[in-house]
């Protein structure tokens, strides 16, 4: 229902006395209410659509993206610490010493 036919429906029942102006008025008020959310759905729901067909991601997917990159740099790091000290801890241990070899004897002339 168009807004000017819902105007003259409720004239015509101001006119006949079926209807007083506030009660009019009221369901003027509740129709353009309603129709406005009907609109804003409309809108939201071609708006979402478009950012769709475009390929736009939603905030909530790039937050969650956001996290899910700072757990991987976490992990990265966290791994890189506990490589980087195993190589370390094994230098520490003393190594062990070679035997020593004794010099050659020389042989007497005969």
């Amino acid at each position: 229902m168009t807004f000017f036919s819902a105007l003259r429906t409720y004239l015509s029942k101001v006119s006949s006395g079926e209807k007083s102006p506030q009660e009019v008025a009221a369901a003027l008020n509740a129709w353009a209410r309603e129709s406005g959310e009907a609109i804003k759905q409309r809108v939201e729901d071609e708006v979402q659509r478009s950012v769709k067909r475009m390929g736009f991601a939603k905030q909530e997917d790039l937050d969650r993206l956001a996290r899910e990159v700072e757990t991987l740099k976490t992990r990265l790091i966290t791994s890189n610490r506990s490589s980087k000290s195993a190589p370390k801890a094994a230098q520490a241990k003393p190594l062990k010493k070679s035997a020593k070899k004794k010099p050659a004897r020389k042989k007497s002339a005969k």
